[in-house]
């Protein structure tokens, strides 16, 4: 197969010069309206194209190609005091595979353990192109399935305005669990 960024023969999707040259992933941080903080890994412009891949086929192998070069990374190098678990944000199976399931799969270490199915959308309503005004108007409604850990490390692939995020920890809140950080592959505000 062809690398889909530089097209050279690679028996990945994205080759290993590829990955070394346009997907290292940087550190990124911004807080949330209730003081939470996001770390993301890369600017939205740097990976755009790839994140749009997320509902064909193709998103299955890229987005798995980002989990291990971001989050895998990050866990392998995550010290925490105690255990915590991480949960994505509605991971629900969408077009044969949760493209967020992925991301939390790949925090997998000795302080993180990651947990599925835990919060979901009742709102089915995307938020992807829409203005922060169309995002307060239609909240997401998230419903939080019980777990018995309380300390969260929270899981999307993108953050834009901040109201997924936001919406999910008032939900966990409201749970009596602490939502400690949450990890995103991109910040959109970063262009």
């Amino acid at each position: 197969m062809k690398c889909l960024i530089c097209e050279s023969l690679s028996l990945s999707h994205i080759c290993s010069t590829c990955r070394d040259t346009f997907l290292s992933p940087s550190i990124y941080k911004r807080k949330i309206n209730n003081n939470i903080e996001i770390i993301s890994f890369y600017k939205y412009s740097q990976i755009k194209d790839l994140l749009h891949t997320k509902h064909t086929d193709l998103g299955y192998y890229i987005y798995k190609i980002l989990a291990k070069l971001a989050f895998a990374k990050f866990a392998s190098e995550f010290e925490f005091d105690y255990p915590l678990v991480s949960i994505a944000i509605d991971d629900n199976v969408k077009s044969g595979y949760s493209h967020t399931a992925i991301l939390n799969k790949a925090l997998t270490c000795r302080d993180i353990k990651p947990l599925f199915n835990k919060l979901r959308a009742t709102n089915e309503i995307s938020y992807s192109g829409k203005s922060r005004e169309f995002r307060m108007m239609n909240p997401r409604d998230f419903k939080m399935k019980n777990f018995k850990e309380d300390s969260v490390i929270l899981v999307d692939d993108i953050v834009t305005t901040g109201s997924t995020l936001n919406q999910a920890v008032e939900v966990f809140r409201s749970n009596k669990k602490e939502v400690l950080f949450c990890l995103t592959l991109a910040d959109a505000r970063l262009k």
